[in-house]
């Protein structure tokens, strides 16, 4: 049997998450011939994972300084909100934001009140304190500061299909052991298809380790943090919407955001310190601190109509000296590969323009359509969405 026509391209991207789409729009609008090669579905992994807020650098700033990360995050608010409205390429006006802000409330802890007010440094996006008849009703009884931050809550699924419904010729779906890399010249090959691009850009997240032993790549670029994140769900009656932060001195107890699940039930996913510390221990101990944690920043929530869930969300990211979070996106360059990591789900468009900069000027040629026969993947269910075990509360409760 004959092989496939070779096309050339500018580039391949391996990884359909908000890096590998957001990229290859980018590449798309500078008039360059690229595809994308999904494993299983678009978001399938951090993407997905991710709670959906658009930092803008406060959580990397409450002790008061402004650090590489915030630096590096603090325009992101405003690139991102100019695409959500439609004044900015790409046009994500058809996706909705789940919130145009989040708040942050904070413990009576007195490093807590020192935390919010070091927290404006430097900031495109600076808390608002609130009077009490404007703030949530779930936190209308916390005891000092509540203050809205201009972060917008997005829906990460909406987001990618916004960002592949007009690159969906371009978008392929190849499971992981099917793709194969050829040098001198440099191919990549799918069943049903061959390319040949000048650049081969990695951003599958945990996947680009085994990309990049394949493609003849050094292994050690990489690092994984654990992270266990939890979630409550409950009737949309009983669980009041809240996208927030809990700040404790220089710290994020807890960061909470909502969304309704496709049995019309309200979802809470809680991140922050609980589950950075979960990602060592037992589910049930999980659970149970979670609940513990809730109880103590948020006691007038009643817990007794919730289910409990969690699910591992270990962060993919360039290796740093001892495993420190990045504070900046990674881009490692080895010939004609760049293996990229966003860091965080904010920095995507910085990353896609770093990597088209480095991708240079289009050299492929009009764009040829794809052969025909090959498969196309679909958005991946969010993590309340998959079936998974729930636990309710009268079983997380102690006693």
């Amino acid at each position: 049997m004959s092989q496939p026509t070779t096309i050339e391209l500018d580039a391949v991207i391996l990884g359909g998450g908000i890096a590998g789409l957001w990229t290859l729009s980018e590449l798309t609008r500078r008039g360059m011939a690229g595809v994308l090669i999904e494993a299983r579905a678009l978001g399938q992994g951090q993407t997905l994972w991710s709670q959906g807020i658009i930092h803008g650098g406060l959580k990397y700033s409450l002790s008061g300084l402004l650090t590489g990360s915030a630096r590096a995050i603090r325009e992101m608010p405003e690139v991102w909100r100019a695409c959500l409205a439609g004044e900015r390429e790409p046009d994500l006006s058809g996706a909705p934001v789940r919130a145009p802000h989040c708040h942050l409330w904070q413990t009576t802890d007195l490093r807590s009140r020192a935390g919010m007010i070091g927290a404006r440094i430097g900031l495109r996006v600076a808390p608002v304190p609130l009077a009490p008849e404007e703030r949530p009703t779930v936190l209308r009884d916390c005891p000092g500061v509540v203050a809205r931050l201009d972060e917008q809550v997005i829906d990460p699924g909406a987001v990618l299909s916004a960002l592949a419904r007009p690159l969906s010729d371009r978008i392929i779906l190849a499971p992981p052991d099917a793709v194969r890399f050829e040098r001198d010249p440099l191919v990549v090959a799918v069943p049903g298809a061959r390319f040949a691009p000048r650049r081969v850009i990695l951003c599958a997240g945990r996947a680009s380790a085994d990309l990049r032993r394949a493609a003849g790549l050094a292994g050690d670029a990489m690092q994984v943090r654990p992270l266990r994140m939890v979630m409550l769900r409950a009737p949309a009656a009983r669980l009041p919407e809240l996208n927030a932060h809990c700040v404790d001195g220089n710290r994020t107890r807890v960061t909470i955001t909502s969304v309704i699940d496709a049995g019309a039930r309200r979802i809470w996913q809680i991140g922050g310190e609980i589950a950075e510390r979960g990602a060592a221990i037992d589910p049930p101990a999980l659970l149970s601190a979670a609940r513990a944690e809730l109880l103590a920043v948020l006691p007038s929530v009643d817990l007794s109509p919730c289910e409990w869930s969690w699910y591992q969300a270990d962060r993919a990211e360039r290796a740093t000296p001892g495993a420190k979070r990045p504070e900046d996106i990674g881009v490692i360059e080895e010939g004609p590969f760049l293996t990229a990591w966003p860091t965080k789900l904010a920095l995507a468009p910085r990353l896609a323009e770093r990597l088209a900069d480095l991708c240079g000027s289009p050299q492929a040629g009009p764009w040829t359509a794809l052969p025909a026969g090959l498969h196309h993947p679909a958005v991946a269910l969010p993590p309340w969405d998959e079936p998974r075990e729930w636990t309710p509360d009268s079983a997380v409760a102690p006693g």
